[in-house]
This record gives structure tokens, C-alpha cells and sequence, in this order.
């Protein structure tokens, strides 16, 4: 017989198994197996195949956006007489608007070489007359200062055919995959005559601008006269297990501006030295391009650790068996 101390060393070599009692209870084994059968239909049928358990993410996608807008228009009006607008006239930066000024009633009101953030130039520390009845700082300014008059019908009407070609590129690196919203195809006057529609034609990138404020819930006429702005949202959402063939874009439209309007200037120099200028206010219509994108495609980290919840799952069934066992 061998020593306590020797039998006490044996004993961490001992293997020991788990003894399975079989219980006759048809409530406790239905309740088992509509456990397992709902824990095996949320693993398999939605972490797995609806939400894609079983791929690696890459939702930091490398954007490029590129748009070009074309069209013409010819306009009679009395400042400008006949003339033909092109993408170069028409197609401005955005600046941000002013407000005009307000009223005085001394000289202390106009401290001298002050700006106000609703200004139109620098004060000269003089209150004068203004328009018969009523005083305002003297400025030291462009002249004349803006017209505070409202458009009352919109100039470029014809814009409503313009078309805006919209290039984006999405790169997502961790795949090292790259796609273009461009329809790849050997026919090179596809551009030339394709119009995005959204059942007809929803992978052509190029869009009729009516059809944008359209499809945004707006009015070209309205936005057309006091301008506005349209946003276009770009969606990818990749899956790169088929190859990236399905990899497409997804439009969607929205109006978030109804009034919108900028100014820019041009100057010269007349013949008695003089600098002068022209100053114009713009109404337009801004188009705003957001592009979100995802991509998935098969990793074995993430289909391990949506197998080993799953599995952490029947195991939490074993132990609501053994409580309804004390509960019958």
C-alpha cells in the first residue's frame, strides 16, 4: 500500500466525466428542444445569414467624387441684353450671404474706422442723411451698394435639362478592392444618352437636374427662382464573397435647402485710374454629395467567435432544463 502522500500525487491525474441522469418528462424535453431549435435559428438564420456573421467589415471606405455639369441656355433681359450662358457661367463656388446695415442717430454711433459684421465697407466716424427720412453710418466702400431686390422670375429656366455627371470611386483598402459607380461597358456613347431612372436605369451616373429636385420633393421653378439646396446620398453596400459583381450604388435624395444664394465679384480698372468692380448676387442650386459605403467578405475569426456564441447559447439552455427540473 503505497503512502497518503503518494496517493494525494496520483490524484491530479485523475480524469473525471460528467454522470447524465435521462428524465421522463415530455414538458422538460419540449421546452429543450424549442430552446435549441430558437438558439440554432437565431445563430444559423440571422447572426450568421442576415447579418452576416461570418464576414470581416470594412466600413472606412477611401472616397473620390468628381462632377460635371453640362448645358446651355440662352436668356433676354434688359442689364444684360442676348446672351448665352455655358458651364462657365453657371457653374459658381458657394460664399455665404450678408446682412445689410442698420441706423444711427450721431456721430458717436459710427466710431471711425470700425466694421461691422453687417457692414458693407469701413465707417468714417460720420452719421448722414440717408435716403430723405433716414441716418446711417457713412462707409468708406464699393458704390453702389447691393440691390435688395427679389427676383421675380428665374433666369436660367432651361436648366431644368441640364445634366450632372457624378463620378465616385470607393476604395475599400482593407480588401484591397476599388469600384466605380461608372457602368463598365464597351459602348462609348452609353454616357451620351443614359438618364439615371430609378427602375429603368438605376446605375447610370448621369442625372437630369429637374429630375434631381424632383426625386428631392421639390419644385425646379420655386428652387429655380431663390435657389436652393438638393442632397444625393451615395450607398455601397458590398458583398465580396460573390466577387464584387453585385458591388453597386444606391441613390437616395433629399431637399435641405429651399433658398440659397451667393456673390461674387469682377473688377477692372476704368481709364481715369479708378478700380471698379461688379458685383453679383447669385441664386442657385447647391448640390450636396454625401457617399457612406460597407463591405463584407468571409473571415474565420468572425464566423469562430458567431459559432462559439452560439454554442455559449446551448449552454445556457442545458441550465434552464436543470431550473424547470426544481420547478415541475
Amino acid at each position: 500500500m503505497g503512502s497518503p502522500g503518494a496517493l494525494a500525487g496520483w490524484g491530479l491525474l485523475d480524469y473525471k466525466t460528467e454522470k447524465y441522469v435521462m428524465t421522463r418528462n415530455w414538458r422538460v424535453g419540449v421546452l429543450q428542444r424549442l430552446l435549441q431549435l430558437g438558439v440554432m435559428v437565431y445563430v444559423v438564420g440571422w447572426a450568421l445569414l442576415a447579418k452576416k456573421g461570418y464576414q470581416e467589415r470594412d466600413l472606412d471606405p477611401q472616397i473620390s467624387v468628381i462632377t460635371k455639369l453640362k448645358g446651355v441656355s440662352v436668356t433676354q433681359i434688359k442689364e444684360l441684353g442676348n446672351r448665352l450662358w455655358d458651364v462657365a457661367d453657371f457653374v459658381k463656388p458657394a460664399q455665404h450671404p450678408s446682412i445689410p446695415l442698420a441706423n444711427c442717430w450721431t456721430h458717436e454711433d459710427c466710431p471711425e474706422g470700425e466694421t461691422g459684421t453687417h457692414s458693407h465697407g469701413i465707417k468714417t466716424g460720420q452719421c448722414v442723411v440717408f435716403n430723405g427720412t433716414h441716418r446711417t453710418c457713412e462707409i468708406r466702400g464699393w458704390c453702389p451698394v447691393e440691390s435688395s431686390t427679389v427676383p421675380v422670375k428665374p433666369l436660367l429656366v432651361q436648366a431644368e435639362n441640364f445634366t450632372l455627371f457624378i463620378k465616385n470611386t470607393v476604395t475599400f483598402s482593407k480588401f484591397n478592392f476599388s469600384k466605380s459607380n461608372a457602368l463598365e461597358t464597351w459602348d462609348n456613347t452609353y454616357f451620351k444618352h443614359c438618364r439615371y431612372d430609378a427602375f429603368s436605369s438605376p446605375f447610370c451616373p448621369v442625372f437630369r437636374i429637374g429630375d434631381l429636385v424632383a426625386a428631392a420633393g421639390g419644385a425646379f421653378e420655386d428652387l429655380a427662382l431663390l435657389g436652393g439646396a438638393v442632397g444625393i446620398r451615395v450607398l455601397w453596400d458590398c458583398n465580396l464573397d460573390a466577387g464584387g459583381s453585385d458591388c453597386r450604388p444606391h441613390y437616395s435624395f433629399q431637399l435641405q435647402e429651399r433658398s440659397y444664394n451667393f456673390r461674387t465679384a469682377t473688377h477692372w480698372w476704368e481709364a481715369s485710374g479708378v478700380e471698379a468692380r461688379s458685383l453679383f448676387k447669385l441664386y442657385g442650386i447647391r448640390f450636396d454629395i454625401l457617399v457612406t459605403g460597407q463591405a463584407g467578405k468571409f473571415g474565420l475569426i468572425p464566423t469562430t467567435i458567431t459559432l462559439g456564441t452560439g454554442a455559449a447559447w446551448l449552454g445556457m439552455v442545458s441550465l434552464t432544463n436543470v431550473g424547470s427540473l426544481w420547478l415541475r
